[in-house]
This record gives C-alpha cells, structure tokens and sequence, in this order.
C-alpha cells in the first residue's frame, strides 16, 4: 500500500471541501436522472479534471496512484455517484489514450480543453451484437483520401448525450482480428454522426448513457488515436485505468457508507439496546470492513504493479471482480442493517445498491473476469458469457 506525502493528502484535503455541494440533492437529482452540469462546474474548480495530465496541456502531471488517491476522495465525499462516474469515464475515456497515443497536434488541440473540463469526454466500444466481445464489433472505417468513413452504431455509451469528444472504436480490416480496430476521435458535430436519446437506466441515472449511430461519417485521417489497426493495444491501456479509477471510486463509496452503518447501529436502539451490540449486526459491518480493506489493497497494489510495468492480467480481472463484487455486497448490507430507512430512497442506500450493480458489468462482466481468472490458471473448456 503506498504511502501518502504531505503534498498529496493536502490535494485531497482541498477536494473534500467541496463534498457538500457535490453531493447536494443528490437523491433528487438521482429521481431526475439529469445530468448535473452545475456540479460539473464545481468539479472544474477542483482542478481534479487536471491531475494525470502533462503541464504544457494545462494538466498537474501527476501519477497514477495520486490520480486513484483523489478519486477515492471524491467517491467518499460526493453522494452522487452518477457525476463520479462521469468524472471517471470523461478523464479515462478520452484524456487518458489521447495523451498517451494521439499524435502532438491532436493533443494541442484537444487536451487543453480535457484538462479543463470545458469540452467532456466519451468512448464507444460496445455495440448491439457484442456486448463484452468488443473484438466482434461491426462499426466499420473505410480510408477515402484525407479521411476516414465510419458507418455502424454503438450503444451504452456513458456521457454520451453530453460529451463533446468521442473515441470511437471500428473495425478497419474485416479479418484484422485485434489488429484490424482503429480509434478514431470524432467530434460532437461531425457530419453523419447524430446522438440518441438518453436511455433510462436501473442505477448511475446522472450519468446519461445513449447509442450512436454512424451514417458516412468522415473524420480526419488525423484524427486517429495512435495509427490504424493499433487499437487493442489503446483500449487495453484505457481499460486498465478505466478499472482502477472507476473502482477506486467505489472504494470511498464503500467507506463512506461503512461509517454511515457504525454510527447508524450505534444510535439505533431494539429491545432496549444498541442494534451494534447484536452478533448478527456487529459481524455483517465486520464483513463490510473486510471488503473495503480487501479491496483497497487489490486495487492500489495492481495499480503499483502496473505504474512499475509488470503484468497486471490476472491481478485486474482479480481486482475488477473483487471491487464489484464488495460493493454490491455493502450496497446489500447497508440496505438490510438501515431496515426500513435503507429501503428508503431517503437514505441513499438504496441508490447506492443500484449504482453498485452496473460494476459487475461494465468493464467487462463478473462471468469475463472469472474466466479471464481461470484461463490464467491453465482451465479451459469454458466460456465467458
């Protein structure tokens, strides 16, 4: 586990000033189901949008696990955790392979504005048919002259009724396999691109998610992320710190909500007593600290396994799997030891049980990571679903 400096706890000090007008009306404007661009606004003041990005674009230039440190922050702090994940996907989805695979002239022009906040981020990679199979997509690119010509559609794209920016996966040779995807950066108002209406959805309802749909939409040759054919290699990258920023997220969410369980069963008394000094409660908020330390240790001990350029394969489908998995189960918890209040969309927890479920399906489903597991461990004759 690392070991947080001064400067860095100061960082996320500074962050957690702003947790009570982020999470302001949070279970309202989870009814709503709008995206919460006031608060956006509040998070551009933060400077967060900043921290993992080189300085001459306006970023922080600051690593990996100081990125996850403050995200964790803004997952303990802010209640809406349809805007963290929009944070999460905006910094990751777009910022994150632009910096690291887009050529300087596409970075010049596009990561200012990222760094800021002032243009938001999307991807789209899943489609219709495919789902987790992402190498099984159908959006195609064709090469005519100075530009490329998309043609298909994808769906669940998170931020998409909002975002200014896509990266934008298709397939530019049909018998490629992954070295037949190309990302390309595809912006808002491009001819032949058109977004679709929000889609409603169990949890994360702040977080809008649409489909898009390509109709020879010409984009720049130079708007390729990285060189064609090169994007599995981006998209494995961008997975990579889509899982841990997301799910470091989910952390300060977890521990959030295990300090709103202890001082519940504190003060709620039955049959003349604490319920906190019931076994059957005292052991479940026991079984919620351990999945909020496990889960700490699995996603910061990947991440500085991966910042140190070692093989991280089967660590983050471990920690993908764990992360999910643990909160859905304090999600659970919460609900049960709060009774009826937890049932309450007053409380919150509730919401949190829906948001929690999203995690074991995107970023790959709980099934992929299992199998992921078990093929490391050299078992065959099964399949993801």
């Amino acid at each position: 586990m690392p070991t947080w400096s001064p400067e860095q706890r100061h960082l996320r000090e500074a962050l957690a000033a702003w947790s009570a007008e982020l999470s302001a009306d949070h279970v309202a404007a989870d009814a709503a189901g709008r995206f919460p661009h006031a608060k956006w606004k509040l998070i551009q003041q933060t400077d967060l949008f900043r921290v993992p990005f080189e300085e001459r674009f306006g970023g922080l230039g600051l690593d990996l696990l100081t990125t996850m440190y403050l995200l964790e922050g803004l997952g303990y702090g802010c209640r809406d955790g349809g805007l963290s994940f929009s944070v999460s996907t905006h910094m990751v989805s777009v910022g994150v392979p632009l910096q690291r695979f887009g050529n300087e002239s596409l970075k010049a022009r596009f990561l200012p504005a990222i760094c800021d906040g002032d243009r938001i981020g999307a991807h789209a990679i899943t489609e219709p048919g495919s789902g987790s199979d992402a190498l099984a997509m159908r959006t195609a690119a064709r090469r005519d002259g100075d530009h490329w010509v998309l043609n298909g559609s994808k769906t669940f794209v998170s931020n998409g009724a909002v975002a200014d920016v896509f990266v934008v996966y298709a397939r530019t040779h049909p018998d490629g396999g992954p070295l037949g995807i190309t990302p390309f950066l595809v912006e808002r108002d491009t001819p032949g691109f058109a977004i679709g209406e929000p889609i409603p959805k169990m949890g994360l309802r702040t977080s809008p998610l649409t489909e898009l749909f390509f109709d020879d939409c010409r984009v720049p040759a130079g708007h390729v992320v990285g060189r064609p054919g090169g994007g599995f290699l981006v998209l494995d990258h961008v997975m990579k710190w889509e899982i841990l920023c997301s799910f470091v997220i989910n952390l300060g969410e977890m521990e959030h909500r295990l300090e709103q369980v202890v001082d519940y069963a504190r003060q709620r008394t039955a049959f003349g007593s604490p319920i906190a000094s019931f076994q059957a409660v005292s052991h479940r908020i026991a079984d919620m600290k351990v999945g909020v330390e496990t889960t700490r240790k699995w996603l910061y001990d990947t991440a500085t396994k991966f910042t140190a350029g070692e093989s991280i394969t089967t660590d983050l489908a471990i920690t993908k799997l764990v992360a999910s998995e643990q909160n859905v189960a304090s999600a659970m918890a919460a609900v049960q030891l709060l009774g009826g209040n937890g049932y309450m969309a007053e409380y919150g927890v509730e919401k949190d049980l829906r948001n929690a479920v999203a995690g074991t399906i995107y970023s790959g489903t709980s099934e992929v990571q299992r199998t992921r597991i078990a093929s490391a461990l050299g078992l065959g004759g099964s399949r993801a679903a």
